[in-house]
């Protein structure tokens, strides 16, 4: 089955090997999950937080379970608005 669920922001750990993705299903609930690459591996993407099963009703839900859960994503988010000039 083809991956339908669409990515609707994307964060990523300094580097471009790990991130985490905020996701709506087709049946209009929200997700995440913190995926990892290995450039010389060659496989892409693969999951390494295994948090894509859990199902939120709001964009927001999902983002704040996100941020509680993967130990890293906060600090990356107050660096990326800090760098653009905004503050939280």
């Amino acid at each position: 089955m083809a991956h339908t669920n669409k990515v609707i922001r994307s964060i990523n750990l300094d580097g471009d090997r790990i991130c985490v993705d905020i996701f709506l299903r087709p049946d209009g609930t929200y997700g995440f999950d913190e995926f990892r690459r290995d450039p010389e591996d060659g496989r892409g993407w693969y999951s390494i937080g295994h948090h894509s099963a859990a199902v939120f009703e709001e964009y927001d839900q999902a983002f704040g379970a996100a941020r509680m859960n993967v130990s890293w994503l906060s600090d990356a988010i107050a660096r990326c608005e800090n760098s653009q000039g905004k503050t939280s």
